[in-house]
């Protein structure tokens, strides 16, 4: 069964090198998907997290395009733990459950290879929980995502504590930070192709 890829980097990627997956990337306007395939989606996030405020080059109407393309054809949104479209959107917070089939689960991306530790939420509609087996056992993270100088000085400005990196750890370079795992990405896939909607 095909599988639809939306807001994905393809250059850098797992998804465009899958059998069976129709990648739809920022050449191709997920927004505009139709289905029929459920999905896999990982729309921008910057609107929707802690640093939105500081967020103007993504475009923020993905989010609820995304959840209405995973609740119509079936699948998994993916986002940051804690992202305001739960609440905008009103979805169920992980362990919660709604009538019609959608639910949320909490998971870190480190234990398929995420090089930090990436905690987020992945929303399902018509996929079984059942579906998702054993998750891999969580793994140590390798490296760290810094942040800004920016965002160091808004956090002194307001007064709240500047989290201090441990130094045994690596930066992650700004550019691969958004990587989905290729295990994680065929992991999703595989969710995505048991959906029932």
């Amino acid at each position: 069964m095909t599988v639809a890829a939306l807001y994905v980097d393809i250059e850098r990627g797992p998804y465009a090198s899958m059998l069976g997956v129709d990648c739809w990337g920022v050449e191709r306007n997920a927004k505009e998907y139709t289905g029929p395939h459920p999905v896999v989606a990982h729309p921008p996030c910057g609107p929707w997290g802690q640093l939105a405020h500081l967020c103007n080059k993504q475009d923020p109407a993905c989010g609820p395009m995304a959840v209405e393309q995973v609740y119509r054809y079936g699948g998994v949104l993916e986002h940051p733990a804690g992202s305001r479209l739960w609440q905008v959107m009103s979805l169920p917070k992980p362990g919660e459950f709604t009538r019609d089939g959608l639910w949320t689960l909490e998971v870190d991306q480190c234990r398929w290879g995420h090089p930090c530790r990436k905690r987020t939420w992945l929303l399902f509609s018509g996929i079984s929980r059942y579906a998702l087996g054993a998750l891999p056992v969580h793994q140590e993270p390798t490296h760290v995502i810094d942040t800004s100088s920016a965002e160091k000085r808004r956090r002194k400005a307001i007064g709240a504590p500047v989290r201090h990196l441990p130094k045994s750890r690596r930066h992650l370079p700004k550019s691969r930070r958004h990587l989905t795992p290729p295990v994680f990405a065929l992991w999703l896939v595989a969710l995505a192709r048991t959906a029932q909607r």
